[in-house]
Formats: structure tokens, C-alpha cells, sequence
């Protein structure tokens, strides 16, 4: 493992075959600026992925992860993402979002596509790159099963 490399907790959050993503905010220095993508973040030094997946969702829209599984593990020259999967079992009108500029339920369609409209935006903004490549592996292995 490279020392260099920070590692985040990321959850797909699903309801009825449409995925819960995060409208991440316009600033420049974040990744994926401007782009929709998975909630959750950096794993504090001590928590493992799994204590730092529910703390993040938790900490970004109120919702509690339970239950919750393992996906996988997508790793770059500078990231390590543990990806989680979860039923969200309340309404989006539950949900609170502390951290972002938008959320919203995404189809499949829009994920393969790589964009969706946000109402806050006004306009269709795009997916992440890496956020777009876990969604589409994940659709795709939900449609083997």
C-alpha cells in the first residue's frame, strides 16, 4: 500500500432501482467538483471502513446505515474507496443534506448516460468518473443476481 494514498467510505444507497447520489459542491479543490456522486468520505485514523461509511451518511444526509454490505474496493494511484451497499428505506423528503449542493434519485438510464438534471443547479451536470464506473458494476452485477 502506498502511504499516499487516502482512504474513503463510500455507500450506494438504493430505493425501487434508482440510486441516491450527492450533487458534490463547485470547489475546485474537492474531487469530482461539480459532479454527481456517492455519499460518504475519509476514514478518521482509528475507524475502520465500515464504522466511517455510517458516520459519513450519517454526518451528510441524517440517515442511519442499517443494514449495510461490503461491495468492493476501488483503488487508484491516490485513493482507496470502500464501497457499501444499503436499502434506503425512507423518503428522500426525510433525508437532510448537510454536505453537497443537491441529491437525488438517479435511474440507471442516468447513470449510463454519465449525467442528471438538479433542480438546484438548474442545468445537467455530470457523473464523477469513478463514481460512474462503481454505479455501472454495481447495476450490472444487481441484474446477475
Amino acid at each position: 500500500m502506498n502511504n499516499q494514498q487516502v482512504h474513503v467510505a463510500i455507500a450506494i444507497l438504493y430505493q425501487e432501482n434508482k440510486f441516491l447520489m450527492q450533487l458534490r459542491d463547485n470547489i475546485p479543490t474537492i474531487a469530482a467538483a461539480g459532479c454527481w456522486g456517492l455519499f460518504g468520505g475519509h476514514i478518521e485514523t482509528g475507524e475502520t471502513p465500515e464504522i466511517a461509511v455510517k458516520r459519513e451518511v450519517l454526518e451528510e444526509i441524517g440517515y442511519n446505515l442499517s443494514p449495510f454490505f461490503e461491495f468492493g474496493c476501488y483503488a487508484d494511484d491516490t485513493v482507496v474507496r470502500h464501497v457499501f451497499h444499503a436499502p434506503l428505506l425512507v423518503e428522500l423528503n426525510q433525508l437532510v443534506l448537510h454536505e453537497g449542493w443537491d441529491m437525488g434519485l438517479l435511474t440507471p438510464k442516468d447513470i449510463r448516460q454519465g449525467n442528471c438534471y438538479s433542480a438546484n443547479a438548474r442545468e445537467v451536470r455530470p457523473l464523477g468518473v469513478m463514481h460512474q464506473r462503481i454505479m455501472l458494476d454495481f447495476i450490472e452485477k444487481k441484474q446477475q443476481s
